[in-house]
């Protein structure tokens, strides 16, 4: 199987968690991004990992970005269980990754809600991620591209369709974006060039 490559910004890929080539396609698809935006190598990947730990249906966003810190701590990742990434201080968040790193690759991962028949599907966007949009919330644009899980359904009362999501779902698709992330990250470490003296490793 060829590994899909995304030219176009517009261009969108959506996979059920229970499709048995879901780890797969996705990680293809990341991977490929990565080297897209960053075929110099030069940018410093991101992961900013957007929703609260106070809604069931929000923690898709804290429960990977908790995961990734503990199973690849040399990745700068942003919002998690701990400290997360949410309305109130995404403005401050962007801030300090500004500050900290100079045209990074920014990876946006977040919760989302849609119809009875996209409710765990794993979307990737070759776009920014509009966070709060589900609440009608206007929240800067963030991210170079996007990764966003489909928890519930939405168009009608979302905050407590989000507070009532049931956890297996956020759970069962957050494996499988993680296991996804590393994979594809880890690929892209260790293809790059090595620094002269020294040896590229996770």
């Amino acid at each position: 199987m060829s590994i899909p490559v995304c030219k176009d910004k517009y261009h969108r890929y959506s996979f059920h968690y229970n499709d048995p080539d879901c780890l797969y396609k996705f990680e293809q698809i990341v991977y490929s991004l990565i080297l897209n935006m960053n075929e110099d190598f030069s940018r410093e990947i991101v992961f900013l990992c957007v929703g609260t730990d106070r809604a069931t249906g929000d923690c898709l966003g804290p429960l990977i970005g908790t995961r990734l810190k503990t199973l690849i701590p040399s990745a700068v990742t942003y919002g998690t269980l701990e400290h997360p990434a949410h309305a109130t201080n995404l403005s401050e968040v962007m801030a300090d990754i500004s500050s900290c790193y100079k045209n990074p690759l920014v990876i946006a991962v977040d919760a989302c809600l849609g119809t009875p028949n996209s409710v765990g599907f794993i979307n990737v966007k070759a776009e920014s991620l509009r966070p709060g949009s589900a609440l009608k919330k206007t929240l800067p644009e963030v991210g170079d591209f996007c990764i966003s899980g489909v928890v519930n359904v939405g168009g009608f009362l979302e905050p407590i369709v989000l507070q009532n999501t049931r956890l297996h779902i956020v759970y069962k698709m957050a494996n499988i974006i993680v296991e996804g992330l590393i994979l594809s990250y880890s690929r892209f470490i260790q293809s790059s060039p090595p620094t002269p003296g020294e040896h590229n490793h996770l």
